[in-house]
């Protein structure tokens, strides 16, 4: 697998809402009304990050969660980062 060029990227962000490409890598802040709710989303993307071993960088902020993938190996976004954007997407 290999990685995607700028205008794939480009294209694949057109259908999912609220990603954005910065620096090799595609972001999304998720806010959720308790801090507890982002802890359950958290776990809920684990597992399914883990059955897929595509895992993302997170950042928990409060009642904010912040995910970013990329693939560490190759340096930039692959066809995994988006389909676990999409996956990341379906939890909610």
């Amino acid at each position: 697998m290999g990685l995607l060029s700028n205008n794939e990227i480009n294209s694949a962000l057109v259908s999912l809402d609220g990603w954005i490409y910065s620096d090799n890598k595609i972001i999304k802040s998720f806010s959720f009304d308790t801090y507890l709710k982002g802890i359950e989303f958290v776990n809920s993307l684990a597992k399914i990050a883990e059955e897929m071993n595509h895992h993302p960088d997170l950042k928990v902020v409060w009642c904010q969660v912040e995910v970013v993938f990329t693939s560490h190996d190759l340096g930039g976004v692959t066809p995994q980062c988006i389909k676990m954007a999409k996956m990341v997407d379906s939890i909610l």
